[in-house]
């Protein structure tokens, strides 16, 4: 990864645990079981890469652009996906396990969460516009001044919304999930 500029590459196996790679250029490129865990990837750009089976935990993004980039069974803990550059920023999560991860103020309409973990993640002023939560743990996520626009919330579970602070017209909810949009009333729901 010393090169500055990776097209079309793939790379296995590759554990750079604690180490820098700033100022790089990935493009059409697959991580397959990279460990990158307390690392600083501030100011690189990834665009059309995708993750699979990887550690990011805890990594630097500051000033990263990621432009239609997906994450496959990828352990996310703790990323500021709010310091990542705003111009075409795009991901996918599928299998994710995004917990302690943060959101804030970003626009990132229909954005896909597939069966991933998002336990107190803070989603405050982020835009997901016909975004879809399928099967994903929302336990403890904030939102909060959040554009949830006919975002597919049907499958998602263990969340706490305030309707009266998060714009949701035309959002679904599934019967079950009613809870979670009246918590704050303390009212039983039988």
């Amino acid at each position: 990864m010393e090169n500055l500029i990776h097209i079309q590459k793939t790379f296995d196996k590759v554990v750079f645990i604690d180490k820098k790679v700033n100022n790089r250029e990935f493009e059409d490129c697959i991580f397959k079981k990279c460990d990158f865990s307390n690392s600083d990837f501030s100011m690189n750009t990834f665009l059309d890469c995708e993750f699979i089976d990887c550690n990011l935990s805890m990594t630097n993004l500051s000033g990263t652009s990621l432009k239609t980039v997906s994450f496959s069974n990828c352990k996310l803990l703790g990323i500021q996906f709010n310091s990542c550059m705003d111009f075409l920023f795009q991901v996918s999560f599928q299998d994710c396990i995004l917990d302690y991860s943060i959101f804030n103020n970003k626009k990132m309409p229909k954005t896909s969460f597939q069966n991933c973990s998002l336990r107190e993640v803070s989603f405050i002023g982020t835009n997901l516009t016909s975004s879809i939560f399928d099967n994903c743990n929302l336990e403890g996520a904030i939102f909060n001044d959040t554009e949830l626009k006919e975002v597919n919330f049907l499958t998602a579970y263990n969340y706490k919304i305030d309707p009266e602070f998060n714009p949701m017209r035309k959002a679904k909810f599934s019967v079950q999930g009613i809870p979670g949009l009246l918590d704050k009333y303390d009212i039983k729901i039988q």
